[in-house]
């Protein structure tokens, strides 16, 4: 699946063919076909696979008493952003599907992803607002919008961010870290001053 999800970030799903993935990861195309069916099924499994981890992380996060709701946030806001930057292909990937096939099987995938991921940090907001910690009338779709899309227009023009913070002689793997930090004290920040009475 690592081998075609690099293929669809790099030629575009429809670009790209269940031969050009054969060859790549140096199987048959029957194999392919045996374990997935089709492309479409194919590039389903990797919707599912990334989005099972996401909302496993977020069960975890919510389930974890230790920590307290601003605590929550933070740790969410971290997962969100090491997990979009390790897998950069596969958001990619995300954005031009919704973007080209509005009504694919793919995009109701992730409809239904976001509405399941999105009743997770509801549940997550209202235990803080039980608690005092954060205010009332949240719109939690505009919230989680602003750190997907921050994100990926972050990882997607990220060659704009080095070159206007002159950071081109940078190595990447610090370029990577540095960008990650600064995104996710960014979004600390922003639903800091949305969430609590703090800002």
């Amino acid at each position: 699946m690592t081998i075609a999800e690099g293929l669809f970030s790099e030629q575009g799903f429809d670009a790209t063919s269940v031969r050009d993935i054969a060859k790549k990861a140096n199987v048959n195309v029957a194999m392919i076909s045996y374990y997935f069916g089709s492309k479409d099924k194919l590039l389903e499994a990797i919707f599912i696979s990334h989005t099972s981890t996401v909302r496993l992380k977020l069960e975890h996060i919510l389930m974890d008493d230790s920590l307290q709701p601003k605590q929550k946030i933070d740790v969410m806001i971290d997962a969100y952003v090491e997990k979009a930057f390790d897998r950069q292909g596969f958001h990619r990937i995300m954005v031009r599907e919704q973007m080209l096939n509005k009504d694919s099987h793919i995009t109701k995938l992730l409809h239904e992803m976001k509405k399941r991921n999105q009743q997770l940090v509801k549940q997550l907001i209202t235990d803080g607002q039980k608690k005092g910690v954060f205010k009332k009338n949240i719109d939690i779709p505009l919230m989680m919008a602003t750190m997907v899309g921050t994100t990926y227009q972050l990882i997607t023009t990220q060659h704009f961010y080095r070159e206007i913070n002159d950071l081109q002689d940078m190595p990447d793997e610090d370029f990577q870290k540095l960008l990650k930090k600064k995104l996710t004290l960014h979004l600390n920040t922003l639903f800091k001053a949305i969430l609590t009475y703090e800002a």
